[in-house]
């Protein structure tokens, strides 16, 4: 039962793409819905399994011949989670389409087409299959998977400016792909298959090799230095597909993929552990840098998403060295940050479709004319900054709380730890600086003339609030 459901949701929304491409154009959005809530059911169900089955991993084997594995499954605390993720912030993101994608939009009016939805629901499959693949054959099938949808979801307008950015992103995160190519060549030459577990086995210096291939891959899909120059830019799709594949989900791959990799290979050689403290720490600094003078609040929160997957490599990169805390919260904070980011480009949307205008200077007094989208706001900043009672309170507490216990035994960490925390305490600084600019006060011409919110859109941004203040607590009942 459960593999017929972890197939079910890699295979359903693939099927949902193909139907939305032969029905007439007006019900495209509605076999999105009808798939995206189907495959939201399965990955339930496949969660629901693996808890009732008590046991630490289910590994299901689909395509072997002899010793070597080629395709396969793994079910297991950390994919389930992820896996209800990226499926139901697909369906999410899918609910909030239905309404964005109009002529009532005021600032990109536009009835989506059935290749918007196709490419969305290719996307949730792929994405379900490369976070319970087990091999990384699997995960490189699935990587190249994301990387076209994202190529025909960032240029969707067909602009020049978005065909550019698409071409861009495409090229780039595929050149990270030699990394995953790499290591799935060099783990099939050592062990004679393409199976994770192999991992554990190796000698030290293989070991090291593949990891850091799979590293290269996971900088370029997750925007990291040197290979993070395609995601702003790539905030030229539809708001939607901002909130998910450049919040949600795309740029979770590269995280997903490195904490898997440690998660296989037992001891993991300590260089690895460095090279990625070191690169998300000057990643962590560059991207908080580099959102200061960002007035498109898409644009800002594009940089703002390349310095919060920074703290989830400096999380898996501090596990290494022994820190169960610090790889519990660091795919917590992938889960957190999913629900909080896609919550604050959803708001940006919400901001271009009643006003339109996602400028911040243009938007003030929101809190009396659209009440909301100012709570809506107000929660995603003070989600991401890390202030409780919200979600990315709990995941970067249990990271510096890491950190510091490292430190006593690795004392070159303290310096490290304390720079990334004066990060944090400046982005909440910059972040409520807006927030007193745009919330609050008499409202600008841009809010005052705003239509009203469609009842898709806000119950979106309910639900995302929700999360934001209950998803901690899910990871961390989850992940025990």
């Amino acid at each position: 039962m459960i593999q017929t459901l972890a197939l079910a949701t890699i295979l359903v929304p693939f099927v949902g793409a193909a139907l939305a491409l032969l029905v007439p154009k007006e019900a495209a959005k509605w076999i999105a819905l009808l798939f995206s809530v189907l495959a939201s059911l399965c990955v339930i169900g496949v969660a629901a399994a693996f808890r009732q089955a008590d046991i630490p991993v289910i590994e299901l084997d689909l395509v072997s011949f002899g010793q070597a594995r080629f395709f396969g499954l793994t079910l297991d605390a950390v994919s389930t989670l992820i896996g209800f993720a990226v499926v139901f912030l697909g369906f999410l993101v899918c609910v909030y389409s239905t309404a964005y994608l109009s002529d009532g939009n005021r600032e990109h009016p536009h009835v989506g087409r059935p290749r918007y939805y196709a490419f969305l629901l290719v996307f949730i499959g792929a994405m379900a299959g490369l976070v319970f693949s087990s091999t990384v054959l699997g995960q490189l099938l699935f990587f190249e998977i994301t990387g076209a949808c994202s190529w025909g979801l960032i240029g969707y307008y067909e602009k020049p400016k978005g065909l550019r950015a698409a071409m861009k992103a495409l090229i780039i995160t595929h050149i990270a792909s030699i990394g995953l190519y790499f290591a799935a060549a060099y783990l099939f030459a050592s062990t004679g298959s393409f199976a994770l577990s192999g991992l554990e086995h190796l000698d030290s210096g293989v070991k090291t090799a593949i990891l850091l291939g799979i590293l290269v891959a996971a900088w370029g899909k997750s925007a990291q230095l040197p290979l993070h120059m395609w995601l702003p830019e790539a905030m030229e799709a539809p708001t939607p597909i901002s909130a998910y594949l450049h919040a949600a989900s795309m740029v979770k791959v590269g995280v997903y993929i490195f904490a898997r990799g440690i998660m296989s290979a037992g001891v993991v050689p300590e260089v690895v552990g460095v090279v990625g403290v070191v690169m998300a720490l000057i990643t962590l600094v560059y991207g908080f840098a580099m959102y200061l003078p960002q007035k498109d609040m898409k644009r800002l929160l594009a940089y703002s998403t390349i310095t919060q997957l920074s703290y989830i490599f400096l999380a898996l990169s501090l596990s290494i060295f022994g820190s169960t805390l610090a790889f519990k919260g660091g795919i917590a904070h992938i889960f957190n940050h999913a629900f909080a980011k896609s919550l604050f480009f959803l708001v940006a949307g919400a901001f271009s479709y009643t006003c339109g205008t996602r400028m911040m200077p243009a938007l003030r007094g929101v809190m009396g004319k659209l009440p909301l989208l100012g709570i809506s706001f107000c929660v995603a900043a003070l989600a991401i900054t890390g202030v409780p009672p919200f979600n990315g309170f709990f995941s970067k507490f249990a990271i510096f709380s890491a950190g510091f216990e490292l430190s006593r035994e690795h004392i070159m960490f303290l310096p490290l730890i304390v720079l990334a925390m004066i990060e944090s305490v400046a982005s909440f600084a910059w972040f409520l600086s807006w927030f007193g600019k745009i919330v609050p006060g008499q409202a600008s011409p841009e809010v005052a003339a705003s239509q009203p919110v469609p009842f898709a859109i806000k119950f979106v941004l309910v639900t995302l609030i929700i999360m934001s203040l209950c998803s901690s607590f899910i990871a961390a009942a989850w992940l025990g």
